[in-house]
């Protein structure tokens, strides 16, 4: 599949605003000695990936800005690399804060990105009925 400049670019900018604000987010929560930052990062990164998603489908963007929020924004918002480096490092040393951890990243993010994916398209399918009705 052919990209455009246009879209690696996008996908460019939108991974390192995705990045920084994962790392922000991490860097604020270090001090709490358990994992909620990636858990919070990869919940919201669901939520608003879901979103879009089902947003898209509506209200049909630009390819680079499709690829530029979804796979750079929220690709580099959330992270499974560390999601699986945090559960490992639970494992060892709490293993039933390990299996809350992993269940609360699971269900939480399915669920997020559902009730995202939900809103939004409530949300679009109403703003085009408006758009189109006027």
């Amino acid at each position: 599949m052919r990209q455009t400049v246009k879209e690696i670019v996008a996908i460019g900018i939108g991974g390192a605003i995705g990045t920084n604000f994962r790392f922000l987010l991490n860097t604020w929560m270090l001090t709490t000695g358990y994992p909620y930052g990636t858990l919070i990062e990869n919940i919201v990164g669901s939520f608003l990936l879901g979103f879009l998603t089902s947003w898209f489908l509506v209200i049909v963007p630009k390819e680079w800005l499709k690829k530029g929020l979804g796979v750079g924004l929220c690709g580099g918002f959330t992270t499974m690399s560390t999601l699986a480096a945090d559960s490992v490092l639970l494992y060892s040393h709490h293993p039933f804060s390990f299996l809350i951890y992993v269940a609360a990243s699971l269900f939480g993010g399915i669920g997020f990105a559902l009730l995202g994916y939900l809103l939004a398209s409530k949300i679009a399918t109403r703003r085009k009925r408006e758009v189109a009705g006027s």
